[in-house]
């Protein structure tokens, strides 16, 4: 979703928005503790940016449907 992900375009960044979550979820956990290594850190930063885009992108999606649904009933009535 991001310009820097060229790596991932071909594959998703997560099969769906709850795995995106739990592994954000997971890495935040990681990255609380004090021992992290600094080159763990910066992947840790960098994959998790890509999960949060991912999730915004779910999130924008799903309420275009939820307007599209609604204005469609709008119209039924």
């Amino acid at each position: 979703m991001t310009p820097t992900d060229q790596s991932t375009s071909t594959s998703p960044v997560a099969a769906g928005y709850a795995e995106a979550l739990a592994e954000l979820e997971g890495i935040l956990a990681e990255l609380e503790r004090t021992d992290v290594d600094v080159d763990v850190l910066a992947e840790r930063v960098k994959r998790a940016v890509e999960l949060i885009g991912f999730c915004r992108a779910r999130i924008g999606n799903a309420r275009l449907q939820i307007e599209q649904v609604v204005a469609d009933l709008g119209t039924d009535g």
